[in-house]
């Protein structure tokens, strides 16, 4: 089928071309959205009466969205999901879960603004584009974790699982460190300390003291 644009849409066409496209293309999207008429020699009287207006209102629009795009692009929304060990989620991130997140950021959108190659179903950071206008693309990292926590982290560009490991090692260490420096005293001095007959600060001297007595 031969359509005429009245708008930019992507890896078709500019306002005013004539393109030919398949049957169920134009039928399913393309007419129903205002983004093209029948390439009809009435249809096409009619776009060049009304021509001049309708890139006069392109060019508004895309103005306003070029605004709108200096603020959202490079922006981070943060969304919180389930997920399992391997970082998989229990579900999927939708365009529409997208949208609402940013809308709560300050910036309205909807989900059909939202560009999406692939289903988003892991952890971590996810760039994606959205279409502002036909004309103006912004891109917007979602940042998809377990809890605000793990957002903060993988937002700094860290490992969640490295953070968690060192968190560990340092608790290991510390347990580590409370064991060797009771080690060599007393279960009478240990006694003295809970009952407050001594500072547990003077427990580290004594071991050296009884060395050189010795």
């Amino acid at each position: 089928m031969e359509v005429v644009l009245l708008e930019r849409v992507e890896k078709l066409g500019q306002m005013g071309d004539v393109v030919t496209v398949k049957n169920g293309y134009a039928r399913n999207y393309l007419l129903p959205q205002n983004k093209a008429l029948r390439a009809s020699k009435e249809n096409l009287a009619v776009f060049e009466a009304q021509r001049a207006q309708l890139e006069a209102e392109n060019l508004k629009q895309a103005k306003e969205a070029e605004k709108v795009g200096e603020k959202l692009d490079g922006e981070s929304v943060v969304l919180i999901r389930a997920a399992s060990e391997s970082q998989q989620l229990y579900g999927s991130v939708s365009t529409q879960d997208i949208a609402k997140a940013i809308t709560e950021g300050g910036f309205t959108v909807s989900r059909k603004q939202i560009i999406l190659d692939k289903v988003l179903k892991t952890l971590g950071l996810h760039d994606i584009k959205v279409r502002l206008h036909p004309e103006v693309i912004v891109s917007v990292t979602v940042n998809i974790a377990r809890s605000n926590e793990e957002a903060d982290i993988q937002a700094r560009g860290e490992s969640v699982e490295e953070v968690a490991e060192a968190k560990l090692d340092e608790r290991d260490e510390a347990v580590v460190n409370v064991f060797e420096s009771t080690a060599d005293v007393d279960v009478e001095e240990l006694e003295q300390v809970a009952a407050g007959e001594i500072d547990p600060s003077e427990l580290d001297a004594e071991p050296e003291e009884k060395k050189d007595d010795a």
